[in-house]
């Protein structure tokens, strides 16, 4: 999408973040405390944590979103970087902003020296996966999670 600016999270992004953050719990049916709302988004902004964000934006309205964790392996000398959250408001979905949000993720982190970037999606996410497997190939790993 040509008309697109892919820039870092800003200061003064949050009124035109948390609608979508809002948006993007919605859509996996989770709802947060305020609390964990007000942190995440101070993490995103604080050099020194290992969470970075950054926002797609239209004609100057904040328009998607990607957040991303660096952290090391064991597998590697470098970081690797976990595309935790990558959301577009509903009305620009297939206008490519979900494909220049990733291919900024890919860029950022390899100027952070991260060798490898990886995400997960709920196997019902079938619009999504679509672009997925145009932008990446599937792992063949199986996701666990500590059970309640």
């Amino acid at each position: 999408m040509s008309d697109a600016l892919i820039r870092p999270l800003q200061a003064g992004d949050e009124a035109g973040w948390r609608p979508l953050w809002r948006g993007y719990l919605a859509f996996y049916k989770t709802v947060l405390p305020e609390e964990v709302t007000a942190t995440t988004w101070r993490r995103l902004l604080d050099p020194a944590e290992p969470l970075y964000g950054l926002v797609a934006e239209l004609h100057g309205v904040i328009a998607g979103f990607a957040h991303c964790v660096l952290h090391r392996g064991t597998w590697s000398l470098t970081q690797h970087c976990y595309l935790e959250d990558l959301y577009v408001a509903a009305s620009k979905r297939g206008t490519g902003l979900g494909g220049a949000l990733i291919a900024a993720v890919y860029r950022e982190a390899d100027a952070r020296g991260a060798d490898r970037v990886y995400w997960l999606t709920h196997e019902t996410n079938t619009t999504a996966r679509a672009l997925y497997d145009r932008v990446a190939h599937r792992s063949g790993y199986l996701h666990y999670t500590r059970s309640p």
